[in-house]
């Protein structure tokens, strides 16, 4: 056998920053409400105060695991302190290594976005440049290669990664609408292609949030590129995929009817009792079916508390997703979205989070 085209195939694929994947280890898949990983429900007969844990899928926002800015005057506002200069690659190697820690107290999924999140928590402005994407749509290959480790790190560790691909802060980086179908088409291809099973999509952040500047990612349309991701296929396998609201939204049918999955955000949400509302109204809306619904954003916390956001959302029987941003106000320097990323366990609230999550979880190897 003539090995040499083989080599040179190999190599324009990892030049267009095509990711590679071996075997994978990690499949993810949905039977009605449940969540599976490798054909066995998530946390497999996991109960916890006698409310059913299995086939959830409990969560963290990181969106900036590929972080970076292209925008020269506003890239020193991220540069580490001891070392004066902002380093993606850096921030990359930290997440790595913090996320067997993570997967030690139950964490079974992270949401990373090709567009990120507001690295100052909430910005009314964001004029940093943190795009996977060129103006046209095209991919961005240092971004599709970080994405890349991040992904086989969790398919290493049983993980399930959430990849969006649209942030409100930065979807005006891409020129119209066509460059906005075209980086939806280009992302769905790489993430079919790359051989992972380990993912989900969420097409963009907060559908309904205003300050999304291309009609198609608004609430009226967003289907069309959910149906769009859906209707993608490779090796006759399509990608799972849906949308998430801003906190206390409800989906609308449109979405609810093309999505495999429901994504609602906590958000301000400071009531454990409406979040537990949000759920059983969106199994109302119509077109509803059997199918898994997660919070896979909320900035409210009371970990200590008997009732909080958190244990609402398990006795619904829909998973949950802690947001830690940055609040110097009240002495928190270190959110997981807040650039520097301190990726450890470093603060009392991401402690008080992850003991709960330890606690509800049991056994981390489930």
């Amino acid at each position: 056998m003539n090995v040499k085209p083989v080599i040179v195939l190999l190599g324009l694929l990892q030049a267009c920053g095509l990711a590679l994947a071996a075997e994978p280890r990690t499949r993810v898949s949905i039977v009605e409400d449940a969540f599976h990983i490798n054909e066995r429900p998530t946390y497999a007969g996991r109960q916890w105060q006698g409310k059913k844990i299995e086939g959830l899928l409990l969560n963290s926002r990181m969106v900036q695991a590929t972080f970076d800015d292209l925008n020269p005057q506003t890239r020193p506002r991220w540069a580490y302190a001891d070392t004066g200069v902002w380093n993606a690659d850096r921030n990359l190697r930290e997440f790595l290594a913090a996320m067997p820690e993570w997967r030690r107290h139950g964490l079974l999924g992270i949401t990373v976005n090709l567009q990120g999140g507001s690295p100052q928590g909430y910005s009314k402005e964001q004029p940093w440049h943190n795009s996977a994407f060129a103006d046209s749509g095209a991919l961005r290959p240092e971004y599709t290669k970080r994405l890349e480790q991040v992904l086989a790190k969790a398919d290493e560790l049983g993980m399930v990664v959430i990849v969006g691909y649209f942030y409100f802060g930065q979807d005006q980086r891409l020129k119209d609408e066509a460059a906005v179908v075209a980086a939806t088409d280009s992302a769905t291809q790489w993430l079919l292609k790359s051989g992972f099973r380990n993912l989900l999509v969420e097409v963009n952040n907060e559908c309904d949030v205003k300050a999304y500047d291309h009609e198609i990612l608004k609430p009226d349309r967003i289907h069309e590129l959910i149906e769009r991701v859906r209707g993608t296929e490779h090796d006759g396998r399509r990608l799972l995929v849906g949308t998430s609201y801003g906190g206390g939204s409800i989906p609308r049918e449109n979405v609810v009817r093309s999505s495999d999955f429901l994504l609602l955000h906590g958000n301000g949400v400071k009531e454990p009792e409406r979040i537990a509302e949000m759920v059983r109204k969106t199994r109302n809306v119509p077109g509803y079916r059997p199918m898994p619904i997660m919070f896979n954003e909320d900035d409210q916390f009371n970990f200590d508390q008997p009732s909080n956001n958190f244990s609402a959302a398990i006795g619904e029987y829909v998973g949950w997703g802690y947001f830690d941003y940055r609040m110097k106000d009240e002495g928190f320097d270190e959110g997981y979205q807040s650039v520097p990323v301190n990726w450890g366990i470093s603060s009392d609230r991401k402690r008080g989070f992850f003991k709960l999550l330890r606690e509800i979880t049991g056994d981390p190897e489930l």
